[in-house]
């Protein structure tokens, strides 16, 4: 039977950092973070139909594709904002804040987005 030290051991790196993510990370935080991947994930597909399917109506790629990577980096600002982790770096900026600032960039966002399709 194998002692407890030699099983730690034996886990792989992934295994590892998947554990440490479960146990250490908030289900906030992990909700945003399954936003962030599934951004990640439309914007590669859109990617990818563009380069093998077709990029007839430019625009509307560019503009979904835009739209993804703004929205993506907007979360990505309102994860780092609202990990508790991070709080000596945001002082003065509450999750309520910061959710506010966020769903008000997504609007101007998508307005922009809106306005280039035309």
């Amino acid at each position: 039977m194998a002692t407890k030290s030699t099983q730690q051991k034996s886990q792989s790196p992934f295994q590892s950092l998947w554990k440490a993510y479960n146990e250490g990370t908030s289900d906030r935080l992990k909700f945003v973070d399954s936003f962030l991947l599934f951004l990640m994930l439309s914007g590669i597909v859109q990617f990818v139909y563009c380069v093998l399917v077709t990029n007839y109506p430019f625009n509307a790629f560019l503009a979904g594709f835009s739209s993804t990577v703004g929205q993506f980096v907007l979360t990505a600002s309102l994860r780092s904002q609202v990990n508790p982790d991070n709080q000596n770096e945001f002082k003065e900026v509450s999750p309520e804040r910061a959710f506010a600032d966020f769903a008000l960039g997504s609007i101007v966002l998508h307005f922009f987005v809106y306005n280039f399709l035309g």
